[in-house]
């Protein structure tokens, strides 16, 4: 990593959920594509938003390249690592924050799946419909407009996301 004050703000921030080991790094540094793995400098694992905002800022300071990891299961080569900079894997942003069936709307975290979406869905009688071949994350299918089988009769992810809590590179 080129800032050590960097890695030692993060590790101060994020205790273990900030690592350099290899075999972490090696773990988020490809998805289901072809390309070769990348390992980034590090991997830090935020839990919220607020958390990607402040990672984002510090680094957006530094000048160090950031890579975003949900599940893996990206076909696209986004994943891939950057040997320069750190990978924020999204994987404890995992919960559902509000369901509204009525409405046929609800609010998750960026690494929620969609079968573990469905899952929960399922009760009240409605479903999420995208369906990439992966059991991807909505905030990666987000990023690539996921589609799928059932993209005929539903649309693509631009078409079923009515509002996003994002994070710009700045932290904003």
């Amino acid at each position: 990593m080129n800032s050590e004050a960097l890695q030692k703000e993060l590790k101060d921030l994020f205790k273990e959920r900030f690592s350099t080991s290899e075999a972490t790094r090696n773990n988020y540094a490809r998805g289901e594509d072809t390309y070769d793995p990348i390992l980034s400098s590090a991997v830090v694992f935020p839990e919220t938003s607020e958390e990607v905002s402040t990672i984002l800022k510090l680094c957006n300071e530094k000048k160090i390249p950031v890579v975003p990891f949900g599940t893996g299961t990206s076909l696209e080569g986004n994943v891939v690592g950057n040997e320069e900079g750190i990978t924020i894997c999204l994987e404890k942003m995992n919960k559902i924050l509000n369901v509204n069936a009525a409405d046929f709307d609800c609010r998750v975290q960026a690494n929620v799946t969609r079968e573990q979406l469905n899952d929960y869905l399922r009760e009240d009688g409605v479903f999420f419909p995208i369906d990439p071949g992966a059991n991807a994350a909505i905030g990666g299918m987000a990023s690539t407009s996921a589609s799928g089988t059932m993209a005929v009769k539903y649309g693509t992810m631009k078409s079923v996301i009515t509002g996003l809590k994002v994070v710009l590179p700045n932290g904003d």
